[in-house]
């Protein structure tokens, strides 16, 4: 467990790595204050990175722009299909479905408090956002006490002795996690949207969003 604290103190040392981190964590806060639509598409792009690889869901993003706000439910599974994206069907429908309730997504956004009541909403209002969907949602858009647990998250904090690996990740498992992570975070001095970042490199190499 302690190797684990000791690799998140040496790593916040490293200035390309602590530079990288801070510098999206002002990407996330910036998204958060931009105009609704530009926040949708960050959502929509959360929709696609489920089960999807994320360099090539950024791609798809650049590609697809404010699309995701003005395709209907034909011309973005047309897309999704010319893209390669494995699943066009089933996620060009769920982008559809949150078309018809962005506004309730905005309000939701300005008007909910504490975060983990938002992300609660979401779960519950946008379908193809599970836990760990939402909370990249939200962390995307500069909330920081959300953790996205995925399995790279899962293997190394079974290898670190931190918990035992799930069958499945029920929403009592992943608070549970959610919560261990939380721990972790506050004796090395990190948010969970910091920490995630930080653990993402440590398993890949990369700092992506």
């Amino acid at each position: 467990m302690h190797d684990l604290l000791r690799s998140l103190e040496s790593l916040k040392k490293v200035p390309e790595v602590r530079d990288t981190i801070a510098r999206r964590q002002s990407e996330f806060k910036a998204m958060g204050g931009r105009d609704a639509s530009d926040v949708f598409c960050e959502l929509c792009f959360c929709i696609l990175t489920a089960n999807f690889n994320g360099e090539r869901t950024l791609k798809m993003q650049d590609v697809i722009g404010k699309g995701f706000c003005t395709f209907d439910l034909q011309e973005m599974t047309l897309k999704l299909r010319e893209l390669g994206y494995r699943f066009p069907n089933t996620r060009a429908r769920y982008i559809h479905e949150a078309q018809q309730k962005r506004d309730a997504l905005e309000n939701a956004r300005r008007t909910i408090r504490p975060e983990f009541e938002l992300r609660e909403w979401i779960v519950k209002n946008i379908t193809g956002l599970g836990y760990k969907e939402a909370s990249h949602f939200l962390r995307n858009i500069g909330y920081t006490d959300s953790a996205i647990i995925d399995f790279h998250i899962v293997d190394l904090l079974e290898r670190q002795r931190y918990i035992e690996r799930p069958k499945t990740l029920s929403k009592t498992r992943y608070l549970g996690i959610e919560g261990v992570l939380r721990a972790i975070g506050k004796r090395v001095g990190l948010n969970l949207s910091e920490l995630d970042l930080y653990l993402w490199y440590m398993e890949t190499g990369k700092i992506l969003k």
